[in-house]
């Protein structure tokens, strides 16, 4: 019997943890939210446009990215004096056309890319309402990242894609993404810093510096709810 009362006491204690785990990472990801605009706001995102440029090795690659929310997203790269790539996600395929590492016409990208960039057509946040779309979100601490204390948030969405999602513990701005991707049968940790956020005069809350592992991203624009030809996921 001492020994009965010993394990339901173990067990009434990993369960209260658990509780307890998913009330805080609740918590957690509904400050989420509300830093970037709250959920009756991000209800009424619909499309985003962002306009930037990267510099590479010296050169200012143009960059935009659109996003049409549940249908796909496009990011069209312009490199001077070379035909314009892009690449495109939409909840069944994927495609990437990028001619200045010799591609000479749109390729299809691996299921494990796709699965990896389907979160982004989510414009308004895999986060919200996350339980009701198949998604899971566990807590597991905190960490420092370049010197922001960081609630450090497990995400595996319904695909089972695990992603790394850091938080900043004051402002609750998302700071940085991990994601594992097997590229050419490598698995290879795709890493994303956000910074430089703003307030849109929607009312959203944005980051406006993204840096990526071929350099950081700085966007000029961002334009909201304006009509966006669906053609442009579609490639021909």
């Amino acid at each position: 019997m001492k020994y009965l009362k010993q394990i339901i006491i173990v067990l009434a204690a990993v369960f209260f943890t658990q509780i307890v785990s998913a009330q805080t990472a609740d918590e957690i990801v509904n400050k989420y939210i509300d830093a970037l605009g709250g959920k009756e706001k991000l209800a009424q995102l619909k499309t985003l446009k962002m306009n930037g440029s990267m510099n590479v090795m010296g050169t200012d690659v143009g960059i935009t990215v659109t996003v049409v929310n549940g249908v796909g997203t496009r990011t069209d790269i312009d490199v001077p004096g070379m035909a314009e790539g892009y690449m495109i996600v939409t909840p069944t395929k994927g495609w990437n056309f990028l001619p200045y590492q010799g591609q000479t016409g749109a390729e299809e990208i691996s299921d494990d890319q796709l699965k990896a960039g389907q979160g982004q057509i989510d414009l308004q946040s895999p986060f919200m309402n996350y339980k009701e779309k198949g998604h899971k979100v566990e807590l597991s601490g905190k960490e420092n990242v370049n010197g922001i204390e960081c609630y450090k948030l497990k995400f595996t969405n319904k695909n089972g894609k695990v992603s790394t999602i850091y938080i900043d513990t004051k402002n609750y701005y998302r700071v940085k993404s991990v994601t594992t991707i097997n590229v050419n049968g490598q698995d290879t940790e795709e890493e994303t810093s956000y910074a430089d956020f703003r307030k849109t005069p929607e009312g959203y809350t944005l980051p406006f510096s993204q840096t990526i592992p071929n350099g950081t991203i700085v966007y000029n624009s961002i334009e909201i709810n304006k009509p966006v030809d669906e053609s442009i996921f579609t490639v021909k």
